[in-house]
């Protein structure tokens, strides 16, 4: 989680840069400072409970030692990517689109929640680390309302422009092979660390998603028509 948010907060600027009203850029300019101490409450973490103390770049760099194969095709690959092109184009519409659907729709909407989900059930049933639970909800109050942002943008940017429902549908059939692998506990289906099944996981995640695609606007079943 710590690097998830490392990336995301250091990759949030040119969505600001790209807002389309003050109100907007006031809202997402909150964002930013919420994924910032969202990486801040991580730091803290393995500084005063695992007694680790650091600088939040050496918690950040081993903790990249040990992040998947997809976890940096969704964050260093794509999202960067994604990043950089709406910095070097904030007007481009598409540029814009395809950044909220990774970010809000992908990394928050879908592997955020998923996580937050099966890592505090885990947690509550087991009555561990309390403190880091409720540090956590919190945190989850705040991706419920970034995620209410980019729902509402594309939403309203489909239905103006009907056209640009291709743009979400090509970002998320780049994405979906690295997002379902990500899902994916280690082993052969079985219940992870979590105590979560494969099945588990791919059972909440879509489910969540069809719904919000059908809010936007993007039936799931139009992904690849």
């Amino acid at each position: 989680m710590m690097v998830a948010e490392e990336r995301i907060t250091t990759k949030f600027s040119g969505l600001v840069g790209a807002h389309g009203s003050e109100e907007e850029a006031t809202f997402l300019a909150t964002q930013q400072v919420d994924e910032a101490r969202h990486m801040q409450f991580y730091a803290r973490f393995q500084d005063e409970v695992i007694a680790d103390p650091a600088l939040i770049a050496e918690h950040v760099a081993r903790g990249r030692e040990r992040v998947s194969g997809a976890f940096r095709q969704i964050f260093d690959d794509a999202l960067v990517a994604a990043h950089e092109q709406l910095l070097s184009a904030p007007a481009d519409l598409a540029a814009k689109i395809r950044f909220v659907t990774l970010h809000h729709l992908v990394l928050e909407a879908t592997l955020g929640l998923t996580t937050f989900k099966f890592a505090t059930e885990f947690l509550e049933r087991e009555d561990l680390l309390p403190g880091f639970v409720q540090g956590y909800s919190k945190i989850h109050h705040d991706e419920t309302r970034h995620i209410g942002y980019g729902i509402w943008f594309l939403r309203e940017t489909v239905a103006a422009h009907p056209e640009t429902a291709d743009v979400v549908r090509a970002t998320l059939r780049d994405l979906l092979p690295a997002v379902a692998e990500s899902l994916r506990p280690p082993g052969n289906g079985a219940a992870g660390t979590l105590g979560a099944t494969e099945d588990d996981l791919r059972g909440f995640a879509p489910d969540r998603m069809t719904r919000r695609l059908q809010i936007i606007g993007v039936p799931i079943e139009t992904l690849y028509a």
